[in-house]
């Protein structure tokens, strides 16, 4: 089994040429629109942990959304939206294709299959609705090795965070316009499994926050190690 860890929403940086935009906007910066707070600490966890290659994305997503395809409509957001179109081009060529890309590539030249860990966070209070998950595992149930690995993981998981909600496929469906999405439509079923990992944001700064890494990590060996034994 050959491991890749992404990390999508890395960071919040605007690059200095797009300053102008995002002047008055640090409060959304800061905030889960600009990033993913936490989720940067918990794939280098991991990458280190298994010995894995890392990609990550540090721009901000209100700048360019590498979670999405390029015919979403959130692939811009209010703010870059008013660019213009070769502004648009070359924010695609700079931040856009060369992660998305690079992934790729990276599974094709690996051996099969290949397991995509794409690591995130969310926040616990979406508007006005508390969620209810603490970690979520995002797969397509129509894809037999998906289901099954995160099946496993989950119970696994359970095992390991006993006090933690789990869930599939929450707070978000793995079928939904995502960088995993689009590596489906790449690799069939038996070459690549692309699950994205979601962990509630208010555990940032907890000591439980370094409990559900590790606990991430011993589930994952277990299963791997079972799932794929060398």
């Amino acid at each position: 089994m050959n491991l890749i860890v992404t990390c999508e929403h890395a960071g919040n940086k605007v690059p200095d040429c797009y300053n102008h935009i995002f002047t008055e906007l640090k409060d959304v910066l800061e905030s889960h629109r600009g990033w993913d707070p936490g989720a940067l600490e918990i794939a280098r966890f991991l990458a280190t942990e298994f010995n894995a290659p890392l990609f990550i994305c540090e721009v901000t997503r209100l700048l360019i959304e590498p979670n999405r395809s390029l015919h979403s409509h959130q692939l811009y957001s209010e703010y870059s939206k008013i660019l213009f179109e070769k502004e648009h081009d070359l924010i695609l060529q700079q931040y856009y294709f060369p992660h998305r890309k690079g992934v790729e590539e990276l599974i094709s030249k690996a051996s099969k299959p290949t397991l995509h860990l794409s690591i995130h966070s969310f926040t616990p209070v979406l508007n006005g609705q508390v969620r209810a998950v603490d970690v979520g595992l995002l797969f397509d149930p129509e894809r037999k090795s998906e289901t099954e690995f995160c099946t496993k993981l989950l119970h696994t998981m359970e095992q390991e965070l006993p006090s933690l909600s789990i869930k599939l496929n929450e707070p978000y469906k793995g079928t939904d316009d995502g960088f995993t999405s689009y590596l489906r439509t790449k690799f069939p079923d038996q070459e690549y499994l692309g699950i994205e990992i979601e962990v509630n944001q208010k555990y940032i700064g907890t000591a439980q926050w370094e409990l559900i890494s590790i606990g991430l990590k011993e589930a994952l060996f277990d299963v791997l190690s079972e799932s794929f034994p060398s």
